[in-house]
C-alpha cells in the first residue's frame, strides 16, 4: 500500500460513504452539527463484496421466515477457527445469538453467582451483571511500562465467596491489548484457583494489528479451561456488519452448554436470516478483505499514535488489537474530555462509561481523510487549551 492510497488487494478503504441523514446510529448522534463521529465501534467502510453478494442472493429468495443455522454456516465458522487458530470446534458446541451483548447477559444468568471483571472495560460488562440480578466486583487494570496488564492481586481481592463468573475481554476493548499466552495462562490459573467460569468476549479476535502477535482463544489452554469457558464471537467487528445482528457462543462442556441454552429460553430471539447469510460468507469467503483491512487499520493506528504523542495533554499506549484508541486526556485539565472534543468537532466515547473518567476512546476505523481531519481538530483544540 502506498502512502497516498488505501486501495489494498483491490479493496478501497479511502472511499467516503455518506452516512448522514440515514439510519446510522453513529452519525445521527451529531445530526445537523459539524462533528465527526469516532465513537461507537462500527467502521465507515463498505462491507466485503462477498457478504454483499450473499445478502443479495438471500434477498432475491424473497421469503424471510424464521431461520436456523444450516450446515454450510457451521462448516464456515468451524473451518475459520481451525484455519486461523488451530482450534478444533464441534458443530454442537455452537449456540447462536442475535448479538454478542446478548451473550454477556445470558452468561450472567446461566452462571449462578457473583461476577468479577477488570476495568476499564466495554460498558455491557458493567451493566450485564446488574441487569441479571448479579453482584459485580471489579479490579483495575494497571499500566506497567506504558502497557496495560492485569493486576492479579487486585483481581484476587475482588473475588467474593459467591463469585462464580469472570468476564474477560480478549482482545481488550478499550485498551487495545492482545493478551498473550503467558497472560492467558495466568487468567486460567486464577480461574481454576477460584473455581470460576470464564465468559471470554473474543469479538475482536480477527483484528490483531501487530503482525508478530496472534490471537489465542482462551478455551485452547487445555481441557479444564475448555470445560469452564464460554467463548463469545461474531463477524460484526472484523467484517463490519454489526447492524446484521449475528453472534455465537462456543461452549465445549455439555452441562455448561445446557445451562447457557436454558438461560436463553424465552428471552433470546432467533438470529435474523440476513445475519446468518452474512456470517457464513464472512467466515468462508472474506479472508482477502480482512487482510486488506488490517493493512489499512495499521496505517490508521500508527497515524493516531503519532498524532496523540504530539498533542499537549494527551497520552496513549500502543494499540495491539481492535480499531480503538484509548486516550488519557487527564492532562487537559478539563472536566469532561469527551465534551471538550465534541465542542472541537470530534465525537469520542466517554471513558467514564468504561469505568475510567478522564479518558476517551477513539474509533479509527474510517477513511484516512476523515481520520486526518479529526486529528487536526483535536490537535488544534489541545494547543488552544495549552495556551489558555
Amino acid at each position: 500500500m502506498s502512502d497516498s492510497s488505501a486501495v489494498v488487494e483491490g479493496h478501497d478503504f479511502d472511499r467516503v460513504i455518506d452516512r448522514r441523514g440515514g439510519d446510522s446510529l453513529k452519525w445521527n448522534r451529531y445530526a445537523g452539527r459539524d462533528v465527526l463521529p469516532l465513537w461507537v465501534a462500527d467502521m465507515d467502510f463498505a462491507a466485503p463484496p462477498a457478504i454483499i453478494a450473499a445478502l443479495e442472493r438471500r434477498v432475491a429468495h424473497g421469503c424471510f421466515g424464521y431461520a436456523e443455522p444450516m450446515p454450510g454456516l457451521h462448516e464456515a465458522v468451524i473451518g475459520n477457527l481451525q484455519r486461523e487458530y488451530g482450534w478444533h470446534v464441534e458443530a454442537d458446541w455452537l449456540l447462536w445469538l442475535p448479538g454478542l451483548v446478548t451473550g454477556l447477559n445470558v452468561a450472567c444468568r446461566a452462571v449462578d453467582g457473583d461476577v468479577v471483571t477488570a476495568t476499564p472495560v466495554y460498558p455491557p460488562f458493567l451493566s450485564a451483571p446488574r441487569l441479571s440480578g448479579r453482584r459485580l466486583t471489579t479490579a483495575p487494570l494497571c499500566q506497567v511500562d506504558e502497557r496495560w496488564v492485569f493486576d492479579f492481586a487486585a483481581l484476587q481481592d475482588a473475588v467474593l465467596p459467591g463469585s462464580r463468573l469472570l468476564l474477560l475481554c480478549h482482545p481488550h476493548n478499550p485498551v487495545g491489548r492482545a493478551w498473550q499466552r503467558q497472560e492467558l495462562e495466568q487468567i486460567a490459573a486464577f480461574s481454576l484457583r477460584n473455581d470460576l467460569i470464564v465468559c471470554s468476549d473474543e469479538i475482536h479476535c480477527g483484528l490483531v494489528l501487530d503482525e508478530h502477535r496472534r490471537h489465542l482463544p482462551l478455551a485452547m489452554l487445555g481441557d479444564e479451561m475448555a470445560r469452564r469457558t464460554i467463548t463469545l464471537m461474531a463477524p460484526s467487528k472484523t467484517w463490519n456488519i454489526p447492524g446484521l445482528g449475528c453472534a455465537f457462543a462456543v461452549i465445549a462442556d455439555p452441562a455448561l452448554r445446557r445451562r447457557f441454552s436454558a438461560a436463553m429460553r424465552g428471552i433470546v430471539p432467533h438470529v435474523n436470516v440476513l445475519g446468518l447469510a452474512a456470517c457464513e460468507a464472512a467466515y468462508r469467503d472474506c479472508d482477502d478483505w480482512q487482510r486488506a483491512l488490517l493493512v489499512t487499520l495499521r496505517h490508521n493506528r500508527d497515524a493516531v499514535e503519532a498524532a496523540v504523542r504530539s498533542m499537549p495533554g494527551l497520552a496513549m499506549s500502543h494499540v495491539e488489537a481492535t480499531y480503538l484508541a484509548w486516550i488519557d486526556a487527564r492532562g487537559l485539565a478539563v472536566a469532561d474530555p469527551s465534551a471538550f472534543f465534541e465542542e472541537a468537532g470530534v465525537g469520542l466515547s466517554n471513558g467514564a462509561d468504561f469505568g475510567l473518567a478522564g479518558w476517551v476512546r477513539l474509533n479509527f476505523g474510517c477513511p484516512r481523510q476523515t481520520l486526518a481531519t479529526a486529528l487536526e481538530r483535536m490537535a488544534a483544540a489541545c494547543m488552544a487549551a495549552a495556551r489558555s
